[in-house]
């Protein structure tokens, strides 16, 4: 029961990085949601979670694939985003519950360098 409760918390938390994601991606810094208050205490870990998941379902939904087809990319660029990303970019995050304009640099190289598409 616990483990279907923090699998439902991480899913929700993945629908919420897509929208930031969509949101950012489409118009910068004028458009951004309001902040998430769930973002507060996620560890770097968690936010790798929240960054894998949402990376699944939209480069599914771009590459018009499987979210097991996009797997390893999307591993690829949760990894490397937050591990690249420094102790202001985390708080950032923790303070809005999306990426601030550096790290958000930082995910659109990571992008790249996994072969993913770039939301348009």
């Amino acid at each position: 029961m616990k483990m279907r409760r923090m699998g439902a918390v991480v899913l929700a938390g993945g629908f919420l990085m897509t929208a930031a994601v969509s949101a950012l991606a489409a118009s910068g810094t004028s458009a951004l949601p309001p902040p998430d208050p769930t973002a507060r205490n996620l560890t770097p870990y968690m936010i790798q979670l929240r960054a894998f998941d949402a990376c699944l379902i939209t480069q599914s939904q771009l590459m018009g694939t499987t979210r097991e087809a996009v797997h390893t990319p999307c591993s690829c660029y949760a990894k490397g985003t937050v591990s690249a990303m420094t102790k202001d970019e985390i708080q950032a995050f923790r303070e809005t519950g999306y990426f601030n304009d550096s790290a958000r640099a930082k995910g659109y190289a990571f992008i790249d360098r996994c072969r993913l598409r770039r939301p348009s």
